[in-house]
């Protein structure tokens, strides 16, 4: 078994806007800080990779249209989530094993969260744990958890989330099994999240009888379900009540040879009829990203690698950072677009195109540095 990587080194106190101008250079300070087992955890997917490559695909696969002579002296992004305002239509999508790209962990994204104004999703398998990220930052947050143990341990977990001020309840059920991952496996990497995991038979066992319990037992209790991939899947949920479809391949890392998140939008959209609402996550890096998901019908964008990669280039400040960058973004492409408000746009802002780079975990930044002498092995 390999040495245990070294952490991500912390924040550089100038860390800001004169520091970091392009997302794409919080990207490179990422990849300098981070240990290479580290970096191929954050970048890597199951099996061939397909999945993770389609998530781009679907999004490279869509152009946005531009409208002019309009009014955008004002351009408006905010959004709601679970009726809250937010900044923007995005969350900080849960990821195990923060810790690994900042000692602060789930912490530092909980205060990114708190600082810029948006969600925040802890992941159950990442430290420093629920009690202590919910100290952390009084943000709007909710929690992700894996299934490891019988009802009891569910609703014990979901008393302590509540008691905590977590709004909502996320159970994540594209992980059956856990998938093979060739990165990790190839380098020897033992997560440690991993080593420590337990009953999980329990997380393969868990059905829609399960989900159906749940609802009946905290019913008001906004519960979303991540990693739902079908509109048959979809309309089960409505019929059980959920509150949240979440449109998740779980960045490419569950199932190999998938669809790419962002295709699967429409249709369950469509399958929810309203009933629900569509959140999605899988590849997404640009503000235009943001908006071609919004237009095709989501309700809110996750972003994991996003998150990762600018907590690894330093904590809390730089997520932040990220974050302003993204907003720049958003409305610049809205404004391009003739459109002053994001809440306005929808499918006719959008055709199929034809994508014009090779679609891999960070195709969306052309302008990438690369370190001397070679490429970065994504």
């Amino acid at each position: 078994m390999s040495k245990r990587p070294k952490q991500a080194a912390v924040a550089p106190e100038d860390a800001g806007e004169d520091t970091f101008q392009c997302i794409h250079e919080i990207i490179t300070e990422a990849r300098k800080r981070l240990h290479p087992q580290h970096w191929d955890y954050l970048m890597g997917g199951t099996g061939t990779e397909t999945t993770l490559k389609r998530n781009r695909l679907a999004i490279d696969s869509l152009a946005l249209r531009s409208r002019v002579l309009r009014d955008v002296t004002k351009v408006d992004a905010t959004w709601t989530v679970l009726g809250r305002k937010v900044r923007l239509p995005v969350l900080l999508a849960p990821i195990g094993g923060v810790e690994a790209f900042d000692p602060d962990g789930a912490a530092a994204v909980g205060r990114a969260s708190a600082k810029f104004g948006v969600p925040h999703m802890l992941s159950s398998a990442c430290a420093p744990g629920l009690e202590k990220t919910a100290a952390a930052a009084k943000n709007f947050r909710m929690y992700q958890l894996y299934v490891r143990g019988d009802d009891s341990f569910v609703d014990d977990v979901v008393k302590r989330a509540l008691d905590n001020g977590f709004h909502g309840f996320c159970v994540t059920v594209d992980s059956a099994v856990y998938s093979r991952r060739e990165r990790d496996i190839t380098s020897r990497y033992a997560k440690p999240w991993r080593r420590r995991a337990t009953g999980l038979e329990y997380q393969s066992g868990f059905t829609w009888a399960n989900v159906r319990r749940f609802r009946q037992k905290h019913p008001d209790v906004p519960l979303i379900l991540k990693g739902i991939a079908t509109p048959e899947d979809a309309a089960i949920c409505v019929e059980h009540g959920v509150s949240v479809v979440y449109v998740s391949n779980h960045g490419g890392r569950q199932l190999d040879q998938g669809l790419g998140s962002l295709s699967v939008v429409p249709e369950v959209v469509e399958a929810v009829a309203g009933k629900a609402k569509v959140w999605v996550d899988g590849g997404f890096m640009r503000g235009t990203d943001i908006v071609k998901a919004i237009a095709s019908g989501a309700d809110c964008v996750g972003l994991g690698r996003f998150q990762g990669l600018a907590v690894a280039a330093g904590g809390t400040k730089v997520l932040v950072r990220a974050l302003e960058l993204l907003e720049e973004e958003v409305k610049e492409a809205l404004a391009l677009m003739g459109q002053s408000k994001l809440a306005d746009v929808n499918a006719s802002c959008l055709r199929k195109a034809e994508p014009v780079v090779e679609p891999h975990v960070l195709s969306a930044f052309q302008l990438l540095g690369v370190p001397p002498g070679g490429s970065y092995n994504f």
